[in-house]
């Protein structure tokens, strides 16, 4: 587990952004493909529609649209960043890294580096941190961190509890001195005993796609439902708690909760363990599903715009994912 606190220079969000495909596909057009009625759907994930890319679209297209809005609303251009980092775990190809792919579509410099984080749903969360402890050693100035994932394309049809719930999409922050929201603390920390609850067991090289693999559908997307859940709320809530109270932030203290879209019923527990009220936890989950390292960015950016976030308030990422892996971050706004 490692804990850091704001890396010197205070760095913070100077612009979000975000972006969803145009295809939606609502839980009538989900009942017809897996079979689970929409009163279902919505009954036990509190979902109704998500975004799902067009044939056309990859990872790369989702990123640049969400950057652009986010440096647009920062004010400066794809040649003034120093770092791009994307975190996805559905990546454009296996080489190279989409954040060149976004890096050139976006026109950056030469000498931009650009790199991708894997750390599943929790992406965002460790690739914000590593993007203000590089800034924090480097003469960069800008960093844009970038979660995005097309999950319906690791999606088994036959698989109804897992397909029901992904939907496709990106957020992004741009990173730099000052800021609308200035990074207070974060913990990063990760479970590998528990990192068979979720992956794609087929592609890689431990088990190189055959006919015999893809016959088996082993390319696809799995989770143990129960067992994440139970991860949930023995480590993530607990880990919350802890962050929380390692920080002095008291629980009558004013934060807005942006935690990661997994599954709505789970938000739910999870902020009444918290004690978190329903209205300070953003959400996004009704409309878009879970999209993967994409969701904590898309909702931190519906947040920053819903002009509810007041100077002085405390605004808490908290994303959780495979590997079993969990990011927590600390932002304090004006």
């Amino acid at each position: 587990m490692i804990t850091c606190g704001a890396a010197q220079g205070a760095r913070g969000v100077l612009g979000t952004g975000a972006y969803v495909p145009s295809r939606v596909i609502d839980n009538k057009d989900m009942s017809s493909l897996v079979g689970v009625s929409e009163e279902a759907i919505l009954r036990k994930t509190a979902i109704r529609e998500r975004r799902w890319a067009k044939p056309e679209e990859a990872t790369s297209d989702l990123a640049v649209a969400a950057a652009r809005a986010a440096l647009e609303q920062a004010g400066i251009g794809a040649a003034d960043l120093g770092l791009i980092v994307v975190a996805t775990s559905t990546p454009d190809s296996p080489q190279p890294a989409t954040a060149c792919v976004v890096a050139d579509e976006l026109g950056a410099g030469h000498g931009t580096a650009a790199f991708d984080v894997n750390s599943v749903c929790s992406g965002f969360a460790f690739a914000l941190s590593i993007a203000d402890r590089m800034l924090a050693g480097t003469s960069a100035e800008y960093a844009l961190v970038i979660g995005a994932d097309v999950y319906s394309r690791i999606l088994s049809p036959t698989d109804r509890r897992t397909t029901v719930l992904f939907g496709d999409g990106a957020g992004a922050v741009v990173l730099g001195p000052g800021g609308r929201q200035r990074l207070l603390s974060t913990r990063l920390a990760s479970f590998g005993t528990a990192r068979d609850l979720i992956g794609v067991p087929g592609g890689g090289s431990r088990m190189p796609a055959t006919q015999e693999t893809l016959r088996e559908g082993r390319q696809y997307f799995a989770m143990d439902g129960r067992g994440v859940t139970e991860f949930v709320e023995t480590r993530v809530v607990p880990g919350i708690e802890q962050f929380l109270a390692d920080n002095g932030v008291r629980r009558d203290r004013t934060v807005h909760f942006v935690p990661h879209q997994a599954n709505g019923r789970l938000l739910e527990t999870m902020s009444r363990r918290l004690g978190i009220p329903s209205e300070r936890m953003a959400t996004t989950v009704t409309r878009y599903g879970n999209t993967g390292a994409a969701s904590v960015p898309i909702t931190l950016d519906q947040l920053a715009r819903s002009g509810t976030v007041a100077d002085g308030d405390l605004v808490l990422l908290a994303a959780f994912g495979g590997g079993m892996s969990m990011g927590l971050t600390l932002l304090r706004a004006g």
